[in-house]
């Protein structure tokens, strides 16, 4: 797969009379629609045919490649893509397996991103005796991530038998090919779902970008500079709120304490009023109704809430 896209990519370039990024993301999967949907607010364009490995960027020197998110650090490791968007999961687990063969993984981690959270995490029938780290001592633990289990079970002193599973983990303890599960959780059903409760977490997990290691010629490195800015500005505003509103003078000392998750609200004069003044303030948290209500008791009128799309500091 590698081998292929790396060739894919090299015949994409020489069509190209400037450098162009290249990204990589999950081609199907949690992560598909989050990253695209981030690359979009990111102002960029994508066009691309049904079943293509290549996106190609209308208004942006970046393109898309849709690959198997485990291949994604390899990747960007072996300098086929310039970034990827993948999960902190994967990350973590390829970064192990490189260490265990004696390599140094030397992608950079460029930015947390808010999307993609999961645990990766223990579970056992729901009539599994746990007490803790110590109860899993010389038993059998199915899993796709034996390197991160390793480390967890090293770290506390735990000798385990791990069984590496592509897939299907949350039915072994059923098939008997396993005592116990390691495995991705997000909302807990599916662990429900096979009668399975969940006893501790082994990793946190959430979408990342990374970069390549080799340098990055200037105008590559311009975009990626600009790209990550744009990432920022859509993440600052995500949960954002606008908010515009009047308010007597007297009151503005406790309109202030209630606006959620704000930096000093904009004051402003209004036309024939004298003891009142018009409000606008950014608000970093949710704003529900809750909050508007006390507003409301605190002496405000003409509350208007509004999206933020984008917003550079």
């Amino acid at each position: 797969m590698v081998s292929t896209l790396k060739a894919a990519a090299a015949g994409d370039q020489t069509q190209q009379d400037s450098p162009r990024l290249k990204l990589a993301v999950q081609k199907s999967g949690r992560l598909t629609d989050p990253s695209l949907d981030l690359l979009s607010r990111c102002g960029l364009k994508l066009s691309r045919g049904k079943d293509q490995l290549i996106g190609y960027g209308e208004n942006l020197p970046l393109d898309v490649l849709f690959v198997r998110d485990d291949d994604i650090p390899d990747l960007v490791q072996e300098d086929v893509c310039d970034l990827g968007l993948v999960g902190l999961n994967v990350l973590t687990e390829k970064s192990l397996q490189l260490t265990a063969r004696g390599f140094a993984p030397s992608f950079r981690q460029l930015r947390d991103l808010d999307f993609g959270r999961c645990r990766l995490a223990l579970a056992a029938p729901d009539s599994f005796h746990y007490a803790g780290p110590s109860t899993l001592q010389g038993r059998r633990i199915a899993t796709t991530y034996p390197q991160a289990l390793q480390k967890y079970l090293r770290e506390r002193g735990v000798v385990a038998d791990i069984v590496t599973l592509s897939g299907a983990v949350e039915i072994a303890p059923r098939l008997g090919r396993a005592d116990l599960i390691c495995d991705l959780v997000s909302t807990g059903s599916t662990l429900a779902a096979n009668h399975l409760r969940e006893l501790d977490t082994v990793l946190e997990s959430h979408a990342v970008l990374i970069q390549t290691p080799k340098p990055l010629v200037p105008e590559k490195a311009e975009w990626v500079r600009r790209l990550t800015l744009r990432i920022d500005g859509v993440q600052q505003v995500r949960e954002s709120k606008y908010i515009m509103l009047h308010a007597p003078r007297s009151a503005l000392p406790t309109i202030r304490q209630l606006l959620p998750g704000t930096e000093a609200p904009t004051i402003l004069p209004l036309e024939g009023a004298t003891d009142k003044v018009a409000v606008h303030a950014v608000c970093r948290e949710n704003v529900f109704w809750e909050t508007l209500e006390n507003l409301k008791q605190a002496g405000a009128s003409a509350l208007l809430v509004l999206p933020v799309e984008k917003m550079l500091r």
